[in-house]
């Protein structure tokens, strides 16, 4: 690597590291509630807390690399054609497609990291997720049955037994479950054992030999049903948020996960495109970090003329409208009104076309007529804010000091 291209490289590495950490840690606060209630209630501690941390951050980095990417390249060459730098490469006989390249290999590498992110890294860390909290529910919930002692630990559902055989194990369980509306059920059994579910998040009794004693409506209906064996559901307060926060939505399952989602689907008619969107989209946003890169570098080069923070405010406005376009479409495509594999590529082909055009005008050396007029108008606006800000800063201190006097 030639050492202009390790300089370029370095310098959009610097801003690249700097931004995937700011956006990742913004991100995280969308579930500081969640991992403070988990501290307070559930006695996370600090080590669990940074194994959450971990498994989680799989599904913010996904995000938040493209746009790194982006932010990097718009930043970096902004700073370089602000700072006239880029001035003197282009004296040196470099060209904008040679200093492209350490940009382009960037890029590349940060597709590789978010395929990597999306096809292995994600559905990992949600299986790990998904295991950790049913550990905390699992060994931290209240579930202190004392023999010959209604307990009220769970949900619409009142418990009692005569006699406790081992640790999981009772004898002489009386139950009254009020979790159907309108009508309450009394279960008697001769034996019941807690048993656990890894799989599906859930603690179930399992009881046997006893009757369910049914009262439908009040006064009219009065059924009794006998069962061997009976298996109970217990709803531990704050489960329902735990399984909330356990993140396996279609976006979070794994590749083969979706297609035999996708497959199961078709097989029963049910017709839902939700999965085949997901499953396009893990192809097309990764290839959104190579287009960002790109077109980072013709917008930081463009916006030398609205200083260091226009580059920043030209990768916001790109940033909100891929965003904006993606979630349009895959809208569309979820709805049935698109092709839903196709939808979510309808972005990138429009970010396509306008990474060739601002390219090539900036290889030829072509001004930017209307881009230059947004930057005006941009720069225009951010200087009028400065000045209302700071004229209001002065009176507000000038009055503060005048009652100080008084």
């Amino acid at each position: 690597m030639k050492i202009i291209h390790r300089y370029i490289f370095t310098e959009t590495l610097k801003i690249f590291a700097l931004s995937t950490m700011f956006l990742t840690m913004v991100m995280f606060l969308d579930k500081a509630m969640f991992m403070t209630d988990l501290i307070l209630n559930r006695g996370l501690t600090m080590l669990e807390v940074g194994r959450m941390v971990l498994f989680i951050s799989p599904i913010f980095l996904s995000i938040t690399i493209p746009i790194s990417v982006l932010v990097a390249a718009v930043v970096t060459f902004n700073q370089f054609s602000a700072e006239s730098e880029f001035d003197v490469m282009k004296s040196c006989g470099w060209s904008f497609m040679y200093l492209l390249r350490p940009v382009l290999l960037f890029s590349f590498l940060a597709y590789l990291a978010t395929n990597a992110i999306i096809f292995y890294a994600l559905p990992a860390g949600n299986q790990a997720l998904k295991q950790m909290i049913f550990e905390i529910v699992k060994t931290r919930a209240n579930i202190d049955i004392k023999p010959n002692v209604f307990n009220r630990d769970f949900d619409n559902m009142v418990l009692m037994v005569k006699e406790k055989k081992g640790r999981n194990g009772f004898k002489g369980v009386f139950i009254a479950d009020s979790s159907f509306k309108g009508s309450t059920k009394i279960i008697l059994s001769e034996q019941g054992f807690i048993l656990t579910d890894p799989a599906n998040l859930r603690i179930q009794l399992q009881l046997r030999n006893g009757s369910i004693h049914d009262l439908a409506k009040q006064g009219e209906d009065y059924q009794i049903m006998k069962f061997d064996r009976y298996d109970l559901t217990l709803d531990i307060p704050g489960t329902d948020q735990l399984k909330k926060k356990q993140l396996l939505k279609p976006r979070e399952m794994s590749v083969s996960e979706l297609r035999q989602r996708i497959k199961a689907n078709e097989k029963s008619g049910w017709q839902d495109d939700v999965e085949k969107v997901e499953l396009s989209k893990r192809f097309s946003i990764p290839l959104t970090c190579i287009l960002f890169g790109i077109v980072g570098v013709p917008l930081g080069i463009t916006s030398r003329r609205s200083g260091k923070s226009g580059g920043f405010i030209f990768a916001l406005l790109i940033i909100l409208m891929y965003y904006v376009g993606l979630v349009l479409m895959q809208n569309f495509g979820r709805s049935g009104r698109i092709n839903p594999y196709f939808s979510v590529w309808i972005p990138n082909i429009v970010l396509l076309i306008f990474t060739i055009y601002v390219s090539y005008k900036t290889q030829k050396e072509i001004p930017f007529r209307t881009l230059n007029k947004i930057i005006e108008r941009i720069t225009m606006l951010r200087e009028y804010l400065l000045r209302k800000f700071s004229h209001t800063k002065i009176q507000s201190e000038t009055n503060n000091h005048s009652r100080n006097l008084d």
